[in-house]
């Protein structure tokens, strides 16, 4: 072979090899961003809410007056501690929820002190966000203060959520899912957990973000998303190493 035969086929092979690599780098990088934005135990295999859960409640129904009569409770909760509470509540990062659920569960949790338990509930929270996701994007229901042309006792982020969808509330499924995840994980403390929970989904109503119906479905896509994560073993070994590091 000549030299000059040789040199060609080198620059031809450097030439495949970078043609390689500028289609393989972005795959990567998406895979990579994917893995960070998701950290579920389900990879959003979660049930589908339009197969099981109700429609939103006709206007012309009980139920709708029911959304009613809470909107307006909501509305008269918003002073003092309660409405601090819903204002706080309405911050989703992992850190704000491990929180806000470490007095009832007894102990401080936070990625610091606690990282399994950080870990658990951050893959707990996308596990119950996505439960909630297809009924979302299905029902397009407007949210109360759009519909009724009102303010929030959270004016600075209406503009942010006044064109997402209303039913489900997934604030309200994240706060259920992880007081029943921390509440198998605590049970001596689980009625305390599950209130925090409870109030969680609460606050969305105080907030005048959700309906009383938004947020009642996300409780049951929250159940739903639980009893599919308990299926996985991603799952049992979070448990496992959760349980581990609060002993």
């Amino acid at each position: 072979m000549t030299k000059n035969c040789l040199q060609q086929r080198m620059r031809g092979f450097c030439r495949l090899a970078f043609s390689l690599v500028l289609v393989m780098a972005p795959m990567a990088l998406s895979a990579q961003t994917a893995k960070e934005e998701f950290p579920s135990f389900t990879h959003g295999n979660e049930p589908d809410g339009t197969l099981y859960l109700p429609a939103p409640p006709d206007t012309l129904s009980q139920n709708y007056i029911n959304d009613m009569v809470q909107y307006v409770w909501g509305k008269t909760q918003r002073q003092g501690a309660r409405g601090r509470q819903a204002v706080f509540d309405s911050y989703m990062s992992t850190d704000s929820i491990v929180k806000g659920f470490s007095e009832a569960f007894g102990c401080t949790l936070s990625k610091e002190k606690t990282p399994a338990v950080w870990d658990l509930v951050e893959r707990t929270i996308s596990d119950a966000v996505y439960a909630t996701k297809k009924a979302k994007d299905y029902y397009r229901r407007r949210r109360p203060f759009v519909q009724f042309g009102d303010r929030t006792l959270i004016p600075w982020s209406e503009a942010k959520h006044a064109t997402s969808p209303s039913y489900p509330s997934s604030h309200s499924a994240a706060g259920w899912a992880v007081a029943l995840v921390l509440s198998e994980l605590n049970p001596a403390r689980a009625e305390a957990i599950l209130k925090r929970g409870y109030e969680f989904g609460q606050s969305r109503v105080i907030a005048g973000y959700h309906y009383q119906s938004d947020v009642d479905a996300a409780r049951l896509a929250a159940s739903a998303a639980v009893a599919r994560i308990h299926t996985t073993a991603a799952f049992a070994e979070a448990m496992k190493k959760a349980r581990k590091e609060l002993k």
